[in-house]
């Protein structure tokens, strides 16, 4: 067998030889794709649906246990709080991954142990001040030292951290950076490489919101999706019968510029996208009496999502550690106040590769409730979710957006997003248990063709449902990294046009939180 990478990295090269990539090529290229989605009915598990050819390779379960526990955290995807048993504990939802191709042992917590030269990072997002980090050393066979936990607790039993989120390796500061989903107290954080783990929190730097994907560029400026949900309106404004499903745009794409890029303990500006329409910035428009459905049905929506379209943004200051001190602070109230452009949740984001940090893809969830999706003018302003871009110049001072991807009900609620080429975007599905009931369908992996906006792209897993969450939730793909793992800045997405050596892992969150490798089988 190999590794996707063989796959993506034919098609990068094909692409570069003047062929490129359209539906029909995505589709051989991944063998047709899987089959179908699962369908939902509640109560009842489903395997995973691959495409043909494919293996889900899983790599850690829940119930492995942790090399080193600390308080109730002792397991990788189940908290010992349940006299009925590990399965009956809370589930810790491992989140996103971070891969990492080291060239030194960074150690652990047994002395003179060799823990291997690649690693796998995530944070984990359940709440109660007892969220973790843990990481998976994959040279690692033996149960005993297979993960590691980088966040043990403190003498009060709790770690601080809940609804870990992103994560991302940092080349200027040498630290992984995590997020916290956790409104005006979430916020990131940053952990050591090497061992002991040494943690450090950025409120006061890079602000507190519902922060989820983090990424570094080569200048180390920091980006920042928030996933903030908004007030809820009426579908149809004249009935009083009418669900509320819509969601108020409320959440931001910010830019974090350090004043030291080797120490970001040193300050700088945090700075959120504001794009223009028409000459006028589309800033914030509250829920209330003047405003009874915010921004929810504006001509400004529809003409940001409307694809083949293009419109200018630029960079707003929303806080300056020079002038406004380092106490933390609401980073999505400070957005709002300096005119910044809101989205419907936009969970994660990625730069292009080859595209020297100048091309970032994002991805705006939506409303994830088909009494949204199903009003025409709601589906046209985002309402099944959808994929932008942002082109920026030169000096990345100012750019262009545009939709790369408009959400339908078949294609909807992206959550992860990642470059398995420069042709080739695969984005996961966070539907969540109310729209997979709506439906009756649960979520999946799709390629998307990056050079043709609109293409429908190719599923290529179908999502299923394991025994741990078939009772009451669905699964949930995320977590989704194709990347060569290595820790240098020269190789930082964004650099480089080839993703050779490039690994590719899910997790499928909830339920057992089981971590996948895709690979390949031979032909």
């Amino acid at each position: 067998m190999k590794s996707l990478h063989s796959f993506c990295l034919t098609l990068a090269l094909a692409g570069a030889a003047g062929i490129s990539t359209h539906a029909s090529q995505l589709s051989e290229a991944f063998n047709g794709g899987a089959p179908a989605a699962n369908p939902d009915v509640l109560g009842t598990a489903y395997p995973n649906l691959p495409a043909p050819r494919t293996l889900l390779q899983p790599l850690v379960v829940g119930t492995d246990p942790l090399e080193n526990p600390s308080g109730v955290i002792t397991h990788f995807g189940f908290l010992s709080d349940s006299a009925a048993g590990l399965t009956s504990g809370t589930k810790t939802e491992a989140d996103e991954n971070t891969y990492l191709k080291l060239d030194f042992n960074p150690g652990g917590p047994t002395a003179g142990y060799d823990y291997g030269r690649h690693f796998l990072f995530q944070g984990h997002e359940n709440g109660g001040g007892l969220a973790y980090v843990t990481r998976i050393n994959l040279d690692v066979t033996d149960p005993a030292h297979r993960i590691t936990l980088l966040t043990p607790v403190a003498a009060d039993g709790k770690t601080h951290y809940t609804r870990i989120d992103g994560s991302s390796y940092n080349p200027h500061t040498k630290t992984l950076l995590f997020t916290q989903e956790n409104g005006s107290a979430g916020g990131a954080f940053e952990v050591s490489l090497t061992w002991p783990p040494v943690q450090r929190d950025l409120y006061g730097i890079l602000g507190q919101g519902g922060y989820e994907g983090v990424h570094t560029d080569d200048r180390g400026n920091i980006y920042i999706c928030e996933d903030a949900g908004g007030t809820r309106v009426k579908v149809d404004p004249a009935n009083p019968a009418s669900p509320k499903a819509a969601a108020n745009p409320n959440s931001f794409v910010y830019r974090f510029v350090p004043n030291d890029i080797h120490d970001l303990g040193k300050g700088g500006k945090l700075q959120s996208l504001q794009v223009s329409i028409g000459g006028t910035p589309v800033t914030f428009v509250p829920v209330d009496a003047t405003h009874p459905t915010g921004d929810v049905f504006s001509d400004n929506q529809l003409a940001l999502h409307t694809v083949g379209t293009s419109h200018p943004v630029k960079w707003v200051t929303v806080h300056d550690t020079s002038v406004d001190g380092f106490a933390p602070f609401d980073a999505n109230k400070a957005a709002k106040l300096a005119g910044a452009t809101p989205f419907k949740r936009p969970e994660n984001g990625v730069f292009a590769p080859g595209s020297k940090f100048r091309t970032f893809v994002f991805c705006p969830t939506g409303d994830t409730d088909m009494n949204s999706g199903n009003v025409p003018a709601l589906a046209a302003r985002g309402a099944w979710g959808s994929i932008f871009r942002v082109d920026l110049t030169d000096d990345r001072e100012t750019g262009s957006i545009s939709i790369v991807y408009l959400g339908d009900s078949i294609h909807n609620s992206f959550d992860n997003v990642q470059f398995g080429s420069k042709n080739i975007l695969l984005a996961t599905e966070d539907r969540g248990d109310g729209l997979h009931a709506q439906l009756a369908t649960l979520d999946s992996i799709w390629a998307f063709d990056f050079k043709k906006p609109s293409t429908p792209p190719v599923r290529l897993v179908g999502l299923g449902r394991d025994a741990a969450a078939a009772a009451s939730e669905d699964n949930e793909p995320t977590g989704i990294q194709f990347t060569g793992g290595d820790a240098s800045l020269e190789a930082l997405l964004g650099t480089e046009e080839s993703l050779d050596d490039a690994r590719w892992f899910f997790t499928q969150q909830h339920g057992f939180n089981t971590v996948f490798e895709i690979l390949f089988l031979e032909d």
